[in-house]
């Protein structure tokens, strides 16, 4: 009887390890080893100061192409954005040739026909296009030129409008934190039932502000209504043209010039103590945001001398002068008569706002979370001297001059424009990038033209990702492995028992 109890026990472990042999081995060892297989999209966001290239790229087996895009590559174009080659509309094209390159060898060559490339201008090529849109319209014609000698499938060249650029910030910021729609792991796309995040951008020539609200929308134009996944969102949508860092930065130099007699030497009170530099005028008036304060007998090559004094009240008044807080015809305003319902809700504050804040809380170890420690926070910095300034950041010497200005200008747009106070200051946060992708309008852009976003409900049953096979795969070797362990343990046990008997 022992003998018999003990080829029960041998036998029922040998089935306990074929079994566990025949299901690993059933996996789709083929997959394994290969690569996953990815669809691709490019997107050449043409802003105000440079342009940049995104590579975005998503599993092909998706349904409808409908899958979770990340960032694959990104290039930043050398040498300024594309409105800057108003006077030489040839150089717009050949300055993106470096990215193209270079996105021909990080699309695979098999995907190069499939792949939609899409250029989207902003606020610099709006304000070229109010100028002079025979200049706006060479531009882009010839970056169109460039663009189509190469393999992708070249889908359009546009300028945005600001509330596009503000919307499609939106919609990239929330995709990507999986507040429309989340994959779940069994195979089926769920509402994660989470409130949207507000988003908050701030370019070189623009600022925009876009959030989910209640509130009724006094001006129709700042409202629009979405419906993405089934869900539907009346979203409010501000674009301040002008008031992007780079156009900032010539308005407030514009005051500071003027409320010195546009002398040929003025002191700026935002630039830090112990730095000096010869500006030309044509670098601070041949902008359509200050060219209505160029002084008499103006001349582009004629420049003054500006020295900084690190006064942060002076420069707190100085830069206080790029806003009207007072004008608005309607109920409630942020500023320069623009309606603005309450903000509400949790925001992410993005491009210049991130690298502000940042050099903030760097130079000064005030970790900014509220707006009086940004009050003081800012205070601190624009008290430091040049050289305080670079020895805590060394690798922002071109820009350490600015960095005041911007910092005030931040402080006095999110406070008294946007009105957040100290209890809701800390529901921004201030980030570069989410799920490892930068953020920014080009993602939501892309989303939008190739309808990867659609209106109805993602309700039917997809197939699985291979890593969610691997889980569930785990987890059901797992079960039998306890279950016949169990039973193995049972036998034994019971066979034992017989023998004794």
């Amino acid at each position: 009887m022992e003998q018999k109890a003990g080829v029960a026990c041998v036998s029922a472990f040998l089935l306990l390890a074929g079994v566990v042999g025949i299901i690993l081995l059933a996996g789709p060892t083929k997959d394994v080893r290969e690569s996953p297989d990815y669809k691709y999209g490019i997107v050449l966001d043409a802003g105000s100061s440079h342009t940049a290239m995104y590579i975005y790229k998503w599993p092909a087996n998706k349904e409808n192409d409908t899958g979770i895009v990340s960032e694959h590559s990104q290039c930043k174009v050398k040498g300024a954005g594309i409105s800057s080659y108003a006077s030489n509309p040839p150089g717009a094209g050949q300055s993106l040739v470096g990215c193209l390159d270079q996105a021909v060898q990080d699309v695979p060559k098999a995907r190069h026909a499939q792949t939609p490339i899409y250029l989207g201008a902003t606020a610099g090529m709006r304000l070229l296009n109010q100028t002079s849109p025979g200049d706006s319209d060479l531009v882009l014609s010839t970056v169109v030129s460039t663009i189509r000698s190469y393999p992708f499938d070249f889908r359009g060249a546009s300028i945005l409008t600001g509330q596009e650029e503000g919307v499609f910030g939106w919609v990239t910021v929330n995709y990507l934190l999986e507040n429309f729609v989340k994959y779940g792991w069994v195979g089926r796309w769920v509402n994660p039932s989470r409130a949207t995040v507000g988003a908050m951008d701030f370019g070189g020539a623009s600022t925009q502000i876009t959030f989910v609200t209640q509130e009724t929308v006094q001006s129709s134009e700042d409202e629009m209504n979405l419906t993405l996944y089934g869900q539907e969102y009346k979203v409010y949508t501000h674009s301040f043209l002008c008031y992007g860092r780079d156009q900032v930065l010539r308005k407030v130099l514009s005051k500071v010039f003027k409320s010195q007699g546009y002398g040929k030497a003025v002191t700026h009170p935002c630039w830090p103590a112990g730095y000096s530099a010869q500006v030309t005028l044509g670098s601070v008036y041949d902008s359509p945001c200050t060219a209505h304060e160029k002084p008499s007998g103006y001349s582009t090559e004629a420049s003054v001398q500006v020295t900084g004094s690190g006064d942060w009240q002076q420069c707190r008044t100085d830069v206080r002068q790029i806003f009207d807080f007072q004008t608005c015809a309607h109920s409630k305003c942020s500023f320069n008569g623009v309606f603005q319902p309450n903000v509400s809700g949790n925001f992410m504050a993005f491009a210049a706002f991130y690298y502000t804040h940042s050099f903030i809380q760097r130079t000064t170890g005030i970790r900014v979370c509220s707006a009086g420690e940004l009050d003081r926070a800012v205070q601190r910095m624009c008290a430091m001297n040049f050289d305080e300034m670079l020895q805590k950041a060394p690798d922002q010497k071109t820009r350490i001059q600015d960095y005041c200005t911007i910092g005030i200008f931040m402080q006095l747009l999110t406070t008294q424009g946007y009105k957040f106070d100290n209890s809701t200051f800390s529901s921004i946060s201030f980030q570069r990038k989410a799920a490892d992708t930068s953020i920014g309008w080009a993602l939501g852009y892309m989303l939008n033209l190739s309808n990867m976003i659609p209106a109805e409900s993602l309700a039917l049953r997809k197939s699985t990702q291979f890593g969610a096979w691997v889980a569930l795969l785990i987890l059901f070797v797992l079960v039998i492995l306890c279950s016949l362990l169990l039973l193995l343990q049972l036998l034994c046990r019971s066979s034992a028992e017989a023998s004794v008997i």
